[in-house]
């Protein structure tokens, strides 16, 4: 059975030697890149390598770069890696951010290493998960929290969307951002979530009406 290759990004020496130490402990995982920066692990990108790696944790509080304005440069390079936030930051607004950046799944920090395999093993199979402090942050928010949608939609999200509010195509807006057509697609895919519409034309409608700033 293949192992799952988890890599790690952690500027805490002591939290990244334990935690890559007790991960290749279990069978089922293998040991990826270790980088104390989102920077040192994207200079480092290299697709026979770096494009092994199922999971990724990383944290916030990085740096240089956050983990959070990392995600999305990171599923530019690595669209099919799954991303673990496991931090520090337990605030409604910050793990929105990040879930809708495209991380599947956000821990604390305050988890056992057992939680963290738990989480591992979850998301192996595809699942996503969440600490339960973090889990009950989300359910505050689906019952009316503060964050609004344009808080949670990213930089590049808000960007793909007022190209569309301006009639461009995949592909123009592709060739504008220097990215691939593919990755403008799962861009609004994941805008579209965020905004809880079901294609452009719905989203274009909440943005004339002034729902997204």
């Amino acid at each position: 059975m293949e192992k799952v290759k988890v890599s790690l990004i952690e500027d805490n020496k002591v939290i990244r030697e334990n935690l890559a130490g007790f991960i290749g402990l279990h069978e089922e995982f293998e040991s990826g890149v270790i980088h104390e920066s989102a920077e040192n692990f994207l200079n480092s990108f290299i697709p026979e390598t770096s494009g092994q790696t199922h999971i990724l944790l990383l944290d916030i509080g990085l740096p240089g770069i956050s983990g959070l304005d990392a995600i999305p440069l990171i599923l530019e390079k690595l669209p099919g890696i799954n991303i673990i936030m496991l931090t520090t930051y337990e605030e409604e607004d910050v793990i929105l951010k990040a879930l809708c950046s495209g991380a599947c799944s956000y821990i604390s920090k305050k988890a056992s290493l057992e939680e963290i395999i738990e989480a591992l093993r979850i998301v192996a199979k595809g699942g996503s998960y969440m600490s339960p402090s973090i889990a009950r942050e989300i359910v505050n928010h689906l019952m009316g929290g503060r964050v609004s949608k344009a808080t949670i939609l990213t930089d590049r999200q808000r960007e793909i969307l007022q190209k569309l509010v301006d009639g461009k195509s995949y592909p123009t807006i592709a060739s504008e951002l220097f990215i691939s057509v593919e990755t403008v697609r799962t861009h609004v895919k994941k805008l579209y979530k965020v905004l809880q519409v079901n294609n452009k034309t719905e989203a274009i409608t909440q943005y004339m009406k002034g729902q997204i700033r």
